[in-house]
């Protein structure tokens, strides 16, 4: 049976109300770091009510994740979390690829020295992370990672479906990490060094290509862990 969710801690706000993709975003962090998970329903009245806003951008909100197949409206149950399927969780993975090949050829951002600064805070944070890899601040790095690629993606078509590809990866990665242990901080380390060298010389298009690199990487542990039963592979 689902079950009904409640945030503890809601979001503070600046002197707006928040709008359609804040509540979509938001949403979605909460997946990727468990605190929604499948089979919990997401109440619109509920959520309205802590945005302090009308039902109708929750519903729109909703409507978004449900397209990346997160989300689903069941029939006299409501808005559930859902996990992605094998087959759904590979078409990410192999967009993501061909998505990273093109962050340097469209419309690339300047490199300033704030993202170099970044970049040299989240490999401090990935070296903390050390051999008993806590899911939720591996989750935590990367999605301070992802905010950083983002930044440097200056086509907004491109940064769209970069995001998207992003959050339906990320909610499959506190799965991987329970199977995968330290590998999977090691793999952060060596992705955010070769990501700092990219950066010191000014490389946009290097940059593009760690992350194909990186994500390749990640495809693998996704397929050996995750694909699969991680039972027959973790001793």
């Amino acid at each position: 049976m689902s079950a009904d969710v409640t945030q503890s801690t809601p979001p503070v706000w600046s002197d707006r109300k928040p709008g359609v993709e804040d509540i979509q975003r938001l949403i979605l962090k909460r997946i990727c770091f468990l605190e929604y998970t499948p089979g919990d329903r997401l109440k619109e009245a509920e959520l309205a009510e802590e945005f302090g806003v009308s039902r109708t951008p929750v519903r729109d909100a909703i409507s978004r994740i449900n397209h990346l197949g997160l989300v689903e409206t069941i029939n006299g149950v409501g808005n559930v979390v859902m996990e992605l399927p094998p087959e759904k969780i590979a078409q990410v993975y192999e967009i993501r690829l061909h998505l990273a090949t093109l962050i340097g050829a469209t419309t690339p951002a300047q490199i300033e020295e704030s993202h170099l600064d970044r970049t040299r805070d989240l490999l401090q944070q990935a070296h903390q992370l050390g051999g008993q890899v806590d899911s939720r601040q591996y989750v935590s790095v990367n999605d301070q990672l992802n905010t950083l690629i983002s930044d440097l993606i200056g086509n907004s078509v491109l940064r769209s479906f970069w995001t998207q590809a992003y959050y339906q990866a990320a909610s499959t990665w506190h799965r991987v990490v329970d199977c995968a242990g330290p590998e999977v901080g090691d793999a952060l380390v060596a992705e955010l060094v070769d990501l700092e060298t990219a950066m010191a010389e000014q490389d946009i298009q290097a940059v593009g290509y760690v992350q194909r690199i990186h994500i390749g990487y990640g495809y693998t542990r996704i397929k050996k862990y995750l694909l699969k039963n991680c039972d027959d592979d973790v001793s």
